[in-house]
């Protein structure tokens, strides 16, 4: 093979070469048995690096031709090399102030969780705090805090967020500071669920309606939000990320991320997107386009994130018919013509639109409104994509719309019998069209994969082989759910690389002239089985042409 001419060609996200890139020497060489550069049929076994970009590729033997006395050269023997691994959907700001507690996500019973909670530290303002709760723990009865009085007793405010992030419970002392003794009107579809007796359970839908306790918690001190956000990036890249599409850009994430610039690079860089809430106004829409133009070494404002709806769990997705529950029936703006309108502006100002939609009215309105929008540099999205019909799958090719999915939402939080909380208020027709990813890349759909962190892990490999599975990976004793709408192996590495790309209007492809962003794996992420594959160990993460994480 002939090693590719060093001079690369123009990066293609508006970056221009920079004069680094134009030395006769490589600053970096990668050598390994396999490089999948997700580009055709080529097969290097070695890459060099200069100024950030891809110089060039070929075999062991070019690396003489392209080293210098400056050169790092690191040969990785029998490793694979891909293009960096990129979260579709990612909340780094917002995750942090959200994990903060005890971790519940292993609760899988009221049992478990009262000993959880039994366990848990109180913090110095007296309250508990724990996040990932999954309404399976309650085993199809009414969500109340009566395990949270039984465990932590009568006096003491107790604050979990439940998995979805859309919904909390809280205990009644809780209630009793925040003020809450009975139903609440908000603007949202945000709710206090209450009792026959008209008295509130503990049960909080949606942000309006939790954040009247959430605000009441002990605020983090900013060095130790800065600590937990660098240690959360870190850890990110020791699991091959080199990028993630945020999906809020609130709180302090400028300052956050302009503090950890300050003390050096990005372990990984980010795309974000800000939220547009209902009621947000002109004022508010201008705030959002205004951000655009926000921007750093490893992080730019890309984006405006919307909500059509809330979740199937909570009763609050925008569904065709009623959920069994008799609820799941309104978008989560008050007028769907408002969001449509606010989509509309914004993307006359070149923003792409993102836009969370569960059900299949919302998602079936979100597709009608993008129908109409103007185009943008990278096109507009819909996440999560839960349950919806055959008629929608082939708009999402026809539009140009990115969808975006997050495989364990299907794999850790439903069951193949449909005897999870999600599907049984769905019922069986609507959990029958679920999470269909196959589907979606069958119709030509660009499909980017992601973890929705905090709401799930966030570790590719196990989302990798989820998508493949349609199974926890390493519980080969759980049926799969819907085993039809798995992935196959290139797909989910897609999903991840060349589709994640692709939606920021990149190409992904490890080919001269592109950034260097790669993932080093000890596995073949295309042939290794995937329930061992999601053990694979990763060497190296290089973002920008530099390590970001080395495995010791």
């Amino acid at each position: 093979m002939n090693p590719a001419p060093i001079t690369p060609v123009v990066e293609d996200e508006n970056r221009p070469i920079t004069e680094e890139a134009r030395v006769s020497a490589a600053d970096l060489i990668l050598m390994a048995d396999r490089i999948h550069t997700m580009a055709g049929s080529t097969a290097p076994t070695a890459i060099a690096i200069a100024g950030g970009v891809i110089v060039a590729l070929g075999d062991r033997a070019d690396v003489r031709d392209w080293r210098g006395p400056g050169t790092e050269i690191i040969d990785l023997g029998p490793a694979t090399i891909t293009p960096g691994l990129v979260d579709g959907h990612f909340h780094p700001v917002m995750g942090i102030g959200l994990t903060r507690g005890v971790d519940l996500s292993g609760a899988r019973t009221l049992e478990g969780l009262k000993a959880a909670l039994k366990a848990a530290a109180v913090t110095p303002g007296g309250w508990i705090e724990g996040w990932g709760l999954d309404p399976n723990a309650f085993d199809g009865a009414p969500i109340t805090h009566a395990p949270l009085v039984e465990a932590a007793g009568p006096d003491v405010p107790v604050f979990l967020l439940l998995f979805d992030g859309h919904s909390a419970l809280v205990s009644p002392r809780a209630l009793e500071l925040a003020g809450i003794t009975g139903p609440r009107d908000f603007p949202s579809g945000a709710g206090v669920v209450c009792g026959a007796d008209g008295r509130p359970t503990g049960h909080l839908l949606e942000f309006d309606a939790y954040h009247l306790v959430r605000r009441l918690l002990p605020a983090d001190e900013p060095a130790a939000r800065r600590k937990r956000l660098r240690d959360l990036l870190d850890r990110m890249a020791a699991t091959g990320l080199t990028a993630a599409d945020a999906m809020d850009f609130e709180e302090d994430s400028l300052e956050l991320f302009r503090a950890l610039e300050d003390e050096g690079d990005l372990p990984v860089r980010w795309r974000c997107a800000p939220f547009v809430m209902p009621g947000a106004g002109a004022d508010g829409l201008d705030d959002v386009i205004a951000r655009q133009r926000l921007t750093g070494r490893r992080w730019r404002v890309e984006g405006a994130k919307f909500m059509i709806d809330g979740t199937v769990d909570g009763g609050t997705a925008w569904l065709d018919e009623p959920d069994t529950h008799g609820e799941s029936t309104a978008c989560l703006w008050p007028d769907p013509a408002e969001y449509a309108a606010a989509a509309h502006r914004l993307a006359g100002h070149g923003v792409p639109i993102v836009t969370h939609a569960i059900g299949d009215a919302g998602i079936r309105y979100v597709l009608d409104t993008y129908a109409g929008l103007p185009r943008t540099r990278a096109p507009h999205r819909i996440e999560h994509l839960e349950t919806m019909p055959s008629e929608l799958i082939g708009r999402f090719a026809e539009l140009d719309v990115t969808a975006g999915m997050q495989p364990t939402h299907c794999t850790h939080y439903t069951r193949a019998d449909h005897s999870d909380n999600w599907s049984t208020r769905l019922g069986k027709r609507r959990a029958d069209r679920a999470f269909r990813a196959r589907d979606l890349r069958d119709r030509g759909a660009r499909l980017t994969l992601g973890s929705d962190w905090p709401i799930a892990p966030f570790d590719p490999r196990a989302i990798i082989a989820a998508a493949r599975l349609r199974r926890p990976a390493g519980h080969a004793d759980i049926e799969p759910v819907l085993p039809e709408q798995a992935l196959t192996a290139e797909m989910a590495l897609e999903g991840y690389t060349t589709e994640a790309a692709a939606a920021a209007g990149r190409s992904g492809r490890l080919v001269p002239g592109q950034r260097a962003d790669l993932t080093v794996f000890g596995l073949d992420p295309l042939t290794a089985d995937p329930d061992e594959f999601a053990e694979s160990p990763i060497p190296l993460t290089i973002v920008d042409g530099t390590v970001a994480h080395r495995s010791q």
